[in-house]
């Protein structure tokens, strides 16, 4: 298993290489001029120079490149001698807007998209898991056609629609809960958890059909098979022939799809639910950078995604081989 982390994260580093490469020559090699970005509409010639020199603009594309890739590992300076940023390792730019480290920005925003997301993908996978193996053992009967419902109404409905309605039902109209948004569990741990029952709470109905659907079938197609019959035929109690041996089995799948969804939540995927709560989360930063034509945090933001979604199937490979031995003597 050591061997095989190796190998997985040396095979994750160069993924990382080839999106790094591909996201900054799409951001750096348009046609747009990042530095008449930074400098604003009323901008003098020879002020934007003065920019293009200070962000190493006037430089040719495979040397702001290679100066990147150093700033990733050592560090750079931008500005000039009168204003000079420093910008630690690893350094992902400076914003045009803020003139701030955008890994500065993206720590700062980050432990919202942590709560958010964990605790919302935490909640999703059990109880998607539990309700597609209900209904995969009561198949046909009154609980498998309830969880077949709650799923299809997951799916139907947008987060959008679900989050202004929770906020109607139990903030506006019940005032069941203060208003939602993100207070630092380090600052108030009841506020934090009464300001994310919402958020969670709209995941969760999103996510919860994918992995009740998919439960489900997976339980299904385990329960067809050899060894389970034989299991069953030995006398085992029935919860260990579903739990043991079927949910076991059944789990590799949804392994899978929870180590993407985990990846791209943390790494501010969830943005219609941080604009809806008024949560200062990453999605939301990518928009507002989006808006603001702010290049360095839009390369900031994807890559600093990208790296949880990739760390997240290292992750993935990893529990595989503790829950199918098969991977292990592979």
């Amino acid at each position: 298993m050591f061997r095989y982390l190796i190998r997985r994260l040396l095979a994750a580093a160069v993924i990382m290489l080839v999106i790094t490469t591909i996201t900054f020559f799409i951001f750096f090699a348009l046609p747009s001029d990042p530095a008449l970005l930074a400098c604003g509409k009323t901008c003098s010639p020879s002020r934007l120079a003065e920019i293009k020199h200070s962000l190493g603009l006037d430089q040719g594309y495979l040397t702001q490149y290679w100066e990147f890739l150093k700033g990733l590992v050592a560090g750079r300076d931008f500005g000039d001698q009168s204003v000079r940023i420093h910008c630690g390792a690893p350094c992902l730019g400076v914003s045009f807007q803020t003139d701030t480290p955008v890994l500065t920005t993206l720590l700062q925003d980050f432990p919202a998209d942590l709560s958010l997301g964990l605790g919302a993908a935490v909640a999703f996978l059990i109880l998607g898991v539990g309700l597609g193996t209900v209904a995969a053992v009561r198949r046909g009967r009154a609980a498998d056609k309830a969880a077949v419902g709650l799923a299809l109404f997951g799916v139907s409905v947008q987060i959008y629609f679900i989050g202004l309605l929770l906020l109607y039902l139990f903030v506006d109209k019940f005032q069941i809960l203060p208003t939602s948004g993100y207070t630092p569990i380090t600052e108030d741990p009841a506020g934090w958890f009464q300001g994310l029952i919402l958020p969670w709470t709209t995941l969760v109905i999103v996510y919860l059909a994918m992995y009740t659907r998919l439960t489900r079938s997976s339980m299904l197609e385990v329960f067809a098979e050899d060894y389970m019959r034989t299991a069953r035929a030995k006398g085992l109690p029935a919860a260990t022939v579903v739990l043991k041996h079927g949910l076991r089995a059944a789990i590799t799948p949804i392994i899978t799809i929870f180590g993407m969804d985990v990846g791209s939540l943390i790494g501010g995927s969830a943005v219609i639910t941080e604009s809806v709560f008024g949560i200062n989360g990453i999605g939301k930063l990518a928009v507002d950078s989006v808006q603001n034509s702010d290049l360095p945090v839009i390369l900031g933001t994807t890559l600093f995604a990208a790296t949880f979604v990739v760390l997240a199937n290292v992750v993935v490979d990893l529990v595989y081989g503790l829950v199918d031995p098969r991977v292990r003597l592979a």
